[in-house]
C-alpha cells in the first residue's frame, strides 16, 4: 500500500525570482505573481492583484533561449499543457482563505482524470 504523500507546495525557483522581482515591480496593484510551467519548459507570469484580477501583462519566455517554443507561438502557451501552476505572494501575503479564494479564481480547480 502506497503512503500518501503531503501535499508539496510549489515554490518560483531562483531564475524566476528575477522576473517575479520585474513584474511586482512594473505592477502597483500586484500582490502576487501567477507562475505558469508549461510541459515544453516556456513560462507564462502575470501579476495577480487583491480582487484576483490581472494587475500585468502576461510574459512568456523560455529559460536559456531567445524566443518561446514554436508550439507556444502556435497556441500561445494553451493551458492544456500546463506542468505546475502557483502564484508567488508578495509579503505580506494575503489570509489563507483570500489565497485560496484568489487562487480559485485564477488557477481554476484541480480536477483528476
Amino acid at each position: 500500500m502506497k503512503e500518501k504523500k503531503p501535499k508539496k507546495t510549489v515554490q518560483a525557483e531562483k531564475r524566476e525570482q528575477a522576473m517575479i522581482e520585474g513584474i511586482i515591480e512594473g505592477s502597483p496593484d500586484g500582490i502576487g505573481v501567477v507562475v505558469v510551467r508549461l510541459e515544453c519548459g516556456c513560462r507564462k507570469m502575470a501579476a495577480v492583484s487583491k480582487e484576483g484580477d490581472p494587475a500585468s501583462e502576461i510574459i512568456m519566455y523560455r529559460d536559456q533561449a531567445q524566443n518561446i517554443c514554436a508550439k507556444c507561438k502556435e497556441d500561445n502557451g494553451s493551458f492544456m499543457r500546463t506542468k505546475e501552476s502557483f502564484i508567488h505572494w508578495v509579503e505580506p501575503a494575503p489570509s489563507e482563505e483570500k489565497q485560496k479564494e484568489i487562487s480559485l479564481k485564477v488557477l481554476g480547480s484541480v480536477t483528476a482524470h
